[in-house]
Parts: C-alpha cells; structure tokens; sequence
C-alpha cells in the first residue's frame, strides 16, 4: 500500500480543516493508499516535513494550499523519488489552475486517486527554487503588499494592482536571455514556468511546466490609463498580443539592477541581489496531475 503524506498549514482555519479532513476520508482510494496528515508550525516547515516524508519512503507528499506551500513541499522533495501533489486551497492557486488541477476539494482528491505523474520543470532564481514564476518588478511589490494584507481574495489582489499601478515608476533593468542582452525599462519582468499568478491572471499563457525552458516575460512602460486593457488581457490569455509585451523563452536569464533589492517566487516576497541568474531543471520533480 503507497503512503501518502499530506501537510497543512493549521492557520487556513478550523473549518477548513475539516473540510479537506472529510474529503480525504470520504474520497481517498482506500485500497491503495495510506495516509497521514501533517501540520506546519513555523515557516519553511512544509520543506522540512516533505524532505522527512520522503526519507521515509512516501509516495507522494500533497502540498495543501496555495504557490507558497506547494513550493515548500517541492523544495523539501527535489532529488527525491516521491511524488508532489497538489489540493489547491491557497489564495491565488496559480499552479493548481496551470496543471488544470480542480479547486473543489473533493475532486483534487480524485486527481490524486488516478495517480497520473509527469515530471515537471523546477526553475531557479540563483539557488532558490520555484514551480510557478517569478518576477522583480511591479509583481514583487504586489506580492509584498498582498502578504501583509490581513484580507485575502481576488477583491483585494484587484485593489493593490489597481491602487500601485498608478504609484509604481518603472525602472531600466539589464536583462540577458541565453546570451543575448536587452535593455529595457520596463513595468514587470517575469520568468514563468506556470503560466499565471493565480485568479487566472496568465502572465505567461504559453508557459508549459514540462519543455525545459522559461518563459520571459517583459511588460514595458506604458500609458497607464491603459492598464486595465493589458490586465484583461492576462485574464484572457492574450497578453502577448499587447504591443507593450515582449516574450521569450530561454534556459538561462539573467536580470539585474543596482538598486534591486525585493523579488517574489511563487508568490512569496523576499530581499534578492542586485543581479538573479534564472535557470531551469528539466522533469526535476514528478507530480500528480489530471489525465488527458
């Protein structure tokens, strides 16, 4: 029987608790799995429980929450044999909704039933690893805004876009892309490998978490009375169409800045150097994802 390690993070709530507690029970294929639930008590201790599951033989380690969880989980997997899988239950969900992942509960447990694994790029900002993308412009102050926010939802990521837009100066980075240099001022920068921040916001709708490569994304400085335009766009997968964007895809990227001092991956905001080399490890981690 394969064991099946799942890690959440007790402050998602009481009631929400239960309800992915009953969804397991109710959903999981007895007959095949075993399982254990998990709790995270301080940051980085999903990293440190998945690396533990893994040493003791797990098949899979299921990541429930947002990016930031399920990046944790990868983290503590990466050079191991165990599967990650996925029950979206964060705010964004940007991966789960990029692997076609269901965000009911029930039916993310039935993914996880099927048992269908791919193997699945992990891409780096210099040594720190991420499954979705990360960026060093506008989307980094988001992501800093946004984590101490005490709301969550789509409202209130809306809110911050649209009230910093109007406040944020677009800067001029060096950007290198497989040896080739760009200079650009630019209002976002973003190196996918999913292809959204989450709320089917699709920064990069041609990402493809399994060819091997990043996919750059460059959003130039613009009029920003036309900023709802181009995030309309993102909502409905044409943002390359927009003559303020520029993609490119690549195994090596380099950004850097001298004031460069903040930049998020997965979602999570933190202090970076004032130059990142990104890089991709081709099918590094397997994962559980819908067939077909």
């Amino acid at each position: 029987m394969k064991q099946l390690v799942f890690i959440v993070n007790p402050r998602a709530g009481v009631e929400r608790e239960k309800e992915i507690m009953r969804a397991i029970e109710a959903n999981i294929d007895h007959s095949r799995y075993a399982y254990e639930i998990q709790h995270t008590e301080y940051a980085r201790h999903g990293t440190e429980l998945a690396r533990k599951a893994a040493e003791n033989g797990a098949f899979a380690v299921v990541a429930v929450g947002g990016d930031g969880s399920v990046n944790d989980v990868a983290q503590g997997l990466l050079g191991t044999n165990t599967v990650l899988a996925i029950i979206p239950k964060g705010s964004g969900n940007g991966m789960a909704r990029t692997m076609k992942i269901p965000l009911d509960v029930n039916e993310a447990m039935k993914v996880i039933n099927n048992g269908f694994v791919v193997n699945m790029d992990v891409a780096f900002a210099n040594d720190r690893p991420f499954i979705s993308n990360a960026g060093v412009a506008f989307d980094a102050l988001i992501s800093k805004k946004f984590a101490k926010s005490l709301r969550r939802g789509l409202a209130v990521y809306s809110y911050l876009v649209t009230k910093y837009m109007w406040l944020y100066k677009p800067w001029s980075f060096d950007i290198t892309i497989d040896g080739k240099a760009i200079k650009e001022k630019v209002f976002m920068i973003n190196v996918a490998n999913g292809q959204q921040f989450g709320y089917n916001f699709k920064i990069a709708p041609k990402a493809d978490y399994t060819d091997g490569v990043l996919d750059l994304v460059i959003i130039r400085s613009f009029p920003k009375i036309l900023g709802g335009l181009i995030a309309l766009r993102a909502m409905n997968g044409t943002i390359n169409g927009s003559p303020y964007v520029t993609h490119l895809t690549g195994k090596e990227i380099t950004i850097s800045h001298p004031d460069l001092k903040l930049m998020q991956t997965d979602g999570d905001a933190h202090a970076c150097e004032n130059h990142i080399k990104f890089t991709v490890k081709p099918g590094a981690q397997k994962v559980i994802v819908p067939k077909g």
